[in-house]
């Protein structure tokens, strides 16, 4: 998967069109389905992202499980339910735009883009490995469907407040979304990025934080207590909704309610880390940790 020169780029994982196919059919059934039969679809789509995730993590040796299985209810309510995009065209001018700023959790996102058909599943199998566009932090140049090249943590509001700006500028109705980690929003230039998006009154875009209350060796209180969050947010010019991130419809509503005011959005998903397996949950040793066979063998069980 690289140039005979050895250069990575995007354009060597292509549109897996039958996965296209599918997830079309997906979003069209969707647009007209009823509140339980759309919470039924997300919910089976998010079951088959946290399968694979586990999968690719163990294969690999390496990634960061605890998170990608809390932001995956987000990612999947987005890619299912929400986007504006085209796989077959990652780089359509009018799409929407999603930053995942917590880039450390990419296998979450490479699965979620796979089960849109921007490229094959197979290509999974190679994260991590060497010189494979699926590195540990996603690469816009290396991975269609990417928007952004994240892992340094606080970057991704920042970026997606320029990306909004300059949308606005082009007259696009376009979107911007972003997922960040709860951890992440201790670094100032979130908050700066926050008072400029307000100030720009920036409708179109999104801040959701995954806050599942841990982050790297202790929960997020410990190292800096960010509560009462939604105010912080309200106070920086924000409208500010909290959720239960790992309820689809609650998180359908909360991204697409119409805007009472002209102010970008912040829904808070409360998640835990870890979600779904019994071992894993709400354990901080799980931000980095890879489970070994035995273990992957009990997680794909319980994920059934």
């Amino acid at each position: 998967m690289r140039r005979s020169n050895g250069t990575v780029t995007r354009d060597l994982l292509l549109p897996d069109h039958d996965a296209i196919g599918e997830w079309r059919r997906l979003r069209a059934r969707l647009a007209y389905a009823d509140r339980p039969a759309s919470a039924a679809a997300l919910a089976t789509l998010a079951r088959t992202i946290r399968r694979t995730v586990i999968s690719t993590i163990s294969g690999a040796g390496l990634g960061h499980t605890g998170g990608d299985l809390s932001v995956t209810d987000i990612l999947s309510t987005l890619y299912g339910a929400v986007l504006r995009i085209d796989p077959a065209q990652p780089d359509w001018p009018d799409r929407d735009r999603f930053i995942l700023s917590k880039g450390h959790c990419s296998v979450a996102l490479y699965t979620a883009l796979t089960t849109c058909g921007f490229f094959p599943a197979e290509a999974l199998r190679t994260f991590a490995a060497p010189m494979s566009p699926l590195n540990g932090h996603p690469s816009r140049r290396a991975v269609p469907g990417v928007e952004t090249s994240t892992g340094p943590l606080g970057h991704g509001l920042p970026v997606g407040v320029g990306v909004a700006v300059g949308l606005l500028l082009r007259g696009s109705p376009a979107k911007t979304v972003v997922v960040l980690g709860d951890g992440e929003l201790q670094e100032g230039s979130n908050w700066e990025a926050a008072m400029t998006a307000a100030h720009r009154r920036l409708t179109s875009l999104t801040a959701i934080v995954d806050c599942n209350g841990l982050q790297q060796g202790a929960r997020t209180c410990e190292t800096a207590n960010l509560e009462p969050l939604a105010d912080k947010w309200r106070a920086f010019g924000w409208e500010a909704v909290e959720v239960d991130g790992h309820d689809h419809l609650a998180l359908l509503d909360a991204v697409t309610a119409p805007r009472g005011a002209l102010r970008p959005r912040c829904v808070i998903a409360r998640t835990v880390k870890g979600r779904g397996v019994s071992f894993m949950e709400d354990r901080v040793e799980w931000h980095h940790k890879v489970p070994d066979a035995e273990q992957a063998r009990t997680a794909l069980e319980e994920l059934r």
